[in-house]
């Protein structure tokens, strides 16, 4: 198979959001797949003095930075990287005046497709699918979206998921809650015997970017609601607060999720890392839970790489009823509860901690689709893709 050399126009590291880390993966396993890879990094915040080596160019203000086009057509095929608030202008216009200027195979992945757009986000996803020669969405429910909502033809959507790094199957399950407020008799109220006790609970995790909306409040209000029937679990919050809601709110956001734990008195049980994780210590983490939780208020969320990282880890999951939710966990890989419902978020959890054979069942489940979402499988199918587009502009070209 010949080297293929692609671009991806995206965010890109030290950017701390979801597509930067997407990116970085697909350029880390597009280079094991033989491609000779490059990025043209979207500048999202201040960028750093010196830039990764990966890096060719990096698109700032101007659409229309010859440097930036140059590097794109120097391409065989360009992936692009489609969220509204990544791009300049109005909901990310100036995406559509770099597309018209490149002149190879364009592959544009579309991390949102809203299900109620303004008409000016619909005119800009409009513009952007007519100038892709293949647009790739990362869930089934998303190509639905386009289909009904946009009348993109299904034929001309591919769906490639959000890869993941793919744990293997467990050697433990997590049986029944264990014994807590009698196993150990000193008293917990001091200090270092309530670090030590934490260390003794089940842990139920959510992680990522920590920003209203991510549903937090729920998830602690569900712990106050198993302390209530007896059970107990440290529920660890690891994600630093999303750079543009510091910017403007600082710690606002988190402060009021630490007085809202002080009042639902499961201060003791709730714990923030806001350190934005490397991968390693970040799937440490995961392997170390009992459950993960995503209790997320959007209800038109089409993919979660969150979601995807946990059933990639065959972690029993609870999650809100969203739409990538409801796609995957369908099938027993997870529990769905309604939003804003802490009450079945903590029944939820305490079927999974406390019900022999529960989170096994949901372990064995999640690792039936596993496979698909690993980063390397990942990577192929758009090396696979984008070798057929190079293949069909040969063509037409002869």
């Amino acid at each position: 198979m010949k080297l293929v050399a692609l671009g991806i126009l995206s965010t890109y590291p030290p950017a701390q959001c979801g597509i930067a880390k997407f990116s970085q993966s697909l350029h880390d396993n597009l280079i094991a797949a033989d491609c000779d890879v490059g990025i043209v990094q979207v500048r999202d915040g201040p960028l750093p003095a010196g830039r990764r080596a990966e890096v060719v160019a990096t698109l700032e203000d101007d659409p229309g930075d010859a440097a930036v086009l140059e590097a794109l057509n120097g391409f065989d095929a360009v992936i692009v990287q489609h969220e509204y608030g990544i791009y300049g202008g109005r909901d990310g216009e100036h995406v559509t005046t770099v597309l018209d200027a490149v002149e190879r195979p364009v592959i544009v992945v579309l991390h949102t497709v809203r299900d109620q757009p303004t008409g000016h986000q619909r005119s800009i996803l409009e513009q952007i699918v007519d100038r892709a020669d293949r647009v790739v969405v990362l869930s089934q429910t998303a190509k639905r979206q386009l289909r009904e909502v946009y009348g993109v033809p299904a034929a001309d959507v591919v769906v490639i998921p959000h890869g993941a790094r793919v744990a293997p199957p467990p050697l433990r399950t997590l049986g029944s809650a264990r014994p807590l407020k009698s196993a150990l008799p000193w008293n917990w109220a001091l200090p270092w015997n309530r670090a030590l006790r934490r260390a003794t609970l089940p842990t139920i995790l959510s992680w990522g970017l920590i920003s209203p909306g991510k549903g937090i409040e729920w998830g602690i209000d569900a712990v106050a609601g198993l302390r209530g029937m007896g059970v107990e679990a440290r529920y660890l919050v690891v994600g630093e607060t999303h750079p543009k809601v510091r910017e403007r709110f600082g710690e606002a956001y988190r402060d009021s999720l630490r007085l809202r734990a002080g009042l639902r008195e499961v201060a003791d049980l709730v714990e923030f890392d806001a350190a934005y994780e490397d991968e390693q210590r970040l799937h440490t983490l995961i392997a170390g839970a009992d459950v993960i939780l995503l209790p997320y208020e959007s209800k038109e969320q089409v993919t979660s790489g969150v979601l995807i990282e946990a059933v990639a880890a065959r972690k029993p999951i609870v999650a809100t009823a969203f739409p990538h939710a409801v796609e995957l966990l369908g099938g027993g890989a997870g529990r769905l509860v309604p939003h804003r419902d802490s009450a079945a978020m903590a029944r939820a959890l305490r079927r999974i901690l406390t019900v022999p054979g529960v989170a096994a069942d949901m372990t064995a489940r999640a690792g039936l689709l596993a496979p698909d979402f690993a980063w390397s499988a990942v990577a192929y199918r758009y090396r696979e893709l984008a070798g057929d587009l190079m293949d069909s502009a040969a063509r037409i070209a002869a």
